[in-house]
């Protein structure tokens, strides 16, 4: 008798750096979600995967079908996510899949920001050059999310990536690890729950010819 085939992960991080050889950060968390048991986590280099841009829709959907909690991991560039990353987004979570009539793919899993800033976290203040907190640019993520049925988990930030020190990294990568490691038994979970408001109806969308 064949043996079983091995579960699935149920944690797929998507890392977004188009110039991760230049980023102490993000190779120092993508090493750490590497290092984790095997089959706790499938790790993607979007831009290693897909250097010409041209994503595989049926292959991400297929794992994200399978996993529990997506994680973005990427650096905040112009308040936002890297090209790479927002084509996936609009490819991937596509109507009728991941949201509106028939989108049901994603309810129930988790979705969870990693972000390196190059400012300093006094930056994202009203006193700052970035003029608010850094909570203020997760809602289009949030509503990503609840637009999926997701669940927002909070953020996890390191701000002035290119600045701070290599202990730093360190103490912020092993973080990380641990974050991934003992999903979904983190405490502040118990108090999350999933937006069930959003649906997009089929009439929102233009019909096709």
């Amino acid at each position: 008798m064949p043996a079983p085939a091995p579960a699935a992960p149920e944690i797929v991080v998507l890392v977004a750096h188009p110039r991760l050889d230049h980023s102490r950060v993000n190779r120092a968390l993508l090493q750490a979600a590497h290092a984790l048991p095997p089959g706790r986590a499938l790790v993607r280099d979007l831009y290693r995967i897909y250097p010409d841009y041209l994503i595989d829709i049926d292959a991400e959907r297929a794992l994200l079908a399978q996993a529990k909690l997506v994680v973005w991991q990427f650096p905040f560039h112009w308040y936002g996510m890297p090209a790479l990353l927002k084509l996936w987004l609009d490819e991937v979570f596509g109507f009728g899949w991941a949201y509106g009539p028939g989108g049901n793919a994603l309810r129930g899993k988790d979705l969870w920001l990693v972000v390196s800033t190059g400012g300093a976290e006094d930056a994202y203040h009203p006193s700052g050059h970035n003029r608010h907190f850094i909570d203020a640019f997760w809602p289009p993520a949030e509503q990503t999310a609840a637009l999926a049925g997701m669940r927002f988990l909070p953020p996890l930030v390191l701000h002035a990536a290119h600045r701070v020190d290599d202990d730093t990294v360190r103490a912020h990568a092993a973080m990380y690890a641990e974050l991934l490691a003992s999903y979904p038994n983190w405490p502040e979970l118990a108090e999350l729950e999933v937006d069930t408001s959003c649906f997009v109806p089929a009439t929102d969308r233009p019909e096709e010819d």
